[in-house]
Parts: C-alpha cells; structure tokens; sequence
C-alpha cells in the first residue's frame, strides 16, 4: 500500500515538476462557499499571473468551478502526444474539472471511492499543465475518505487555506479540517482562514447585517493560532455574477492574494 502510494506521489510530481506552488483550499462542511473562495482565488493570481494559475476542481459530486469561471460546457482538447490540456478561462486560468466530462450539467457522478482516485490521478498525471506560478486544489468538503486520500496523493504541498463562515457550527466543523491538515502536512501547513459571507451587505440600504454570527473566523484563528487572511461579505452581486459564469471580486480577493504570496515566498 505504501509503495503505490509512493508511485502515485512520484508520478504526480513528475507531471507537476513546472509548477512553482501549490495549495489546497478546504473546508469542514459544504455550503460555505469554498467553490466560490478557490475561483475568485484563481482569478486574483491570474490577473497577477495571467496564464500562468491553475485550479484543479477535486470535488467530483459537485464540480462548481466550471459554472463559476463561465466555462462550462466546454470540452477538453487532447494534444497530437495525447496529452489533454486543461480548459482556458478567465485571466488564463487553466481549469480541470469533471464538468467537462459529462453529458449534461444535472448528470451526476455515482462513483464510489476507489473510482474516484483513480480519476484524480488522471486529473493530475494525465494533464499537460504547462509552467504554471501556483496551482489551486478545490477539495472536496470534509475530513472524510476522499479529502484524506487527496492530500496524501498531493506531493510538496505548499499550504492549506481554510475556508468558513462565522457560524458557530461552521467554525466547529471547519476547526476539524485544519486540525486534520496540520497533522497530515505539518503544523505550518495552513496558510490562513478566509472567512465567507462575514456580514450581508444590503444593495437597498446599504446597511451591513450580520446574518451569520460575528466573529467567528477571528475566534477560530485565536483558537487555533492561526490568521484570518481576510473576509469575504455576503455581496449579491458576487452570487448573481456567478450564476452568469462571471465569478469576480478583486476587490475582496486581492489583497489576499497579496499575504498569501508573501506567506509562500517564504516558503
């Protein structure tokens, strides 16, 4: 078992050896809004890096990335060598994901375990990434079998980012997801805690209203002695643009991009 897991970690490192860093970002539940921090993540590094950022969208069941880069319903081309390239987005961003493989966007995928990680190192072997500044890796949401698996597959990892919202059952749940990354990849593993939908701000009065708690990110990075990299509004132009394919919001999203390069140059 330890030396297929060994081969699966050479091979992956093998085909990623032109690409500088790598991340994953996680939760502990879904519903907060991971999908959503990963791309506006991507496009942030893309308009920094353009055509040089990658995202990787690892949640089979519920592939987002596509619908929120407005790619969706593209299809992957493969090279004369037969190597499939990723799918080009917004800001050149190179997307893989399940979406491009189905028939339709209501098919789902009923695959069990042992299916799926062997379409995850495809997704990460197969593909001609190309020289890439920083690969994003949109996990599935949990600490289950599928999210353990993953980032035992994913060699050098470069950091963790945490994503929750100021719930209390979400910062509970999302507490077990950066426990569990610290005890797989090293208690400097996680690079900070996003957290989503903060307050709402109101498009009548603009009023901003706390919906979901307050301060839950920051009481989750003092329990943990780790750093809220910033916090994301509930903004209903952010949900409604993201509908349209047209998921951006540099405003919010680039100055975390701004600490989390300074955090994984000095890596």
């Amino acid at each position: 078992m330890q030396s297929n897991l060994k081969t699966q970690q050479d091979e992956i490192a093998a085909a990623m050896k032109n690409v500088k860093k790598k991340i994953v970002v996680l939760s502990g539940k879904g519903g907060v809004g991971k999908s959503t921090v990963a791309s506006n993540l991507a496009l942030a590094f893309g308009k920094k890096f353009p055509g040089k950022v990658g995202i990787a969208d690892l949640d089979f069941s519920g592939p987002n990335i596509a619908k929120m880069l407005g790619i969706e319903g593209k299809r992957v081309e493969v090279q004369e060598n037969g190597k499939p390239l990723p799918v080009v987005g917004p800001m050149g961003v190179k997307v893989v994901s399940m979406a491009f493989f189905l028939e339709t966007t209501s098919t789902p995928v009923v695959w069990r375990g042992p299916i799926k990680m062997k379409a995850l190192n495809q997704f990460l072997t197969d593909f001609d990434w190309g020289p890439l500044e920083i690969l994003i890796f949109d996990m599935p949401p949990g600490t289950g079998d599928e999210a353990i698996s993953i980032m035992q597959m994913l060699p050098d990892l470069d950091g963790v980012v945490i994503v929750t919202t100021p719930q209390e059952v979400s910062t509970l749940d999302t507490g077990k997801s950066l426990v569990m990354s610290r005890k797989m990849l090293g208690e400097e593993s996680v690079l900070g805690i996003i957290e989503n939908m903060s307050v709402f701000k109101c498009p009548s009065c603009d009023t901003e209203h706390s919906l979901f708690g307050e301060g839950g990110g920051e009481k989750m990075a003092k329990d943990f002695n780790s750093e809220v990299l910033g916090q994301i509004p509930f903004d209903l132009n952010i949900r409604v643009n993201e509908d349209k394919g047209l998921s951006e919001a540099f405003d919010y999203f680039s100055p975390i991009v701004t600490k989390l390069l300074a955090k994984l140059n000095k890596k």
